[in-house]
């Protein structure tokens, strides 16, 4: 029996990434190629200024590439229109504006936009929708609380679930685990793992937790000295790529252990 050819979702070619003004362009990371399929979690690292933000808003159509192309679902992202883009891709900024007045219902309801008609009524399709979200992300017990009542750990948890609502084919994530504890740490993580493999969806986030992701992802994207390496984090471990992450000899990485030491 043939296996099923694996669906690349995200792809990019001879990627540079910075920033522009009119002094010039900005550079902070070159010659990025990626091919991610679908149905994994992919966790993004590098030490501050590496340029994980950029890299992130810059795949999300938030901020605009120097070079090289971005492609989802094998179409250039530039050619496709903003409303099928947003059915499509979902993203959770860290810090995003949202109006803490809503309900975690109404908060999670507007993942359905790209769907609903003129009047944004919602069909039962849309509700079926965000009913599995709120499910999915154990948040249906806080359906008519305020968001202001919400713990961090909440909030995080009913923004995955209002981009799980948008049934996208990928999710970006910018930092999801900031300012949460280990406890709430490991709940997201394990949330975006189940997301990822059992909904099949690709799922891209940007973390801090270098150690958490080498445990758990699929694979790792790490920014180094203006490029981007990807790979399995065991393949990462044994190639050495974590050994010079940190341009301090206060931080080693201890390859057996797959954590890092001070000292």
């Amino acid at each position: 029996m043939e296996s099923q050819p694996i669906h690349t979702v995200l792809s990019t070619e001879n990627l540079s990434i910075g920033y522009s003004s009119k002094q010039g362009d900005t550079m902070i990371a070159s010659n990025i190629d990626l091919a991610i399929p679908q149905g994994q979690l992919v966790g993004l690292v590098g030490i501050n200024g590496a340029g994980k933000s950029t890299l992130i808003r810059t795949l999300a159509g938030l901020q605009s590439s120097l070079s090289g192309n971005i492609s989802l679902n094998e179409t250039l992202i530039p050619n496709i229109e903003p409303q099928a883009l947003a059915r499509q891709l979902s993203v959770v900024l860290t810090g995003q504006a949202i109006s803490k007045n809503l309900s975690v219902l109404e908060l999670v309801s507007l993942g359905r936009q790209p769907y609903t008609n003129w009047f944004g009524s919602l069909s039962e399709s849309d509700l079926q929708s965000i009913t599995s979200a709120l499910k999915a992300t154990d948040t249906e017990t806080l359906k008519n609380k305020k968001c202001y009542e919400l713990s961090d750990g909440q909030l995080q948890r009913v923004l995955i679930a209002r981009a799980l609502a948008q049934d996208t084919a990928m999710m970006i994530l910018d930092e999801p685990m900031t300012h949460l504890d280990l406890h709430h740490k490991a709940s997201v993580l394990k949330l975006l793992t189940n997301i990822a493999h059992e909904q099949q969806k690709l799922v891209l986030f940007s973390t801090h937790d270098i150690e958490l992701a080498i445990a758990q992802c699929d694979q790792m994207i790490v920014l180094q000295n203006g490029k981007a390496i990807i790979n399995t984090p065991k393949q990462l471990i044994q190639k050495g790529v974590f050994d010079a992450l940190f341009p301090s000899e206060n931080v080693r990485f201890d390859s057996k252990a797959g954590r890092f030491v001070i000292g």
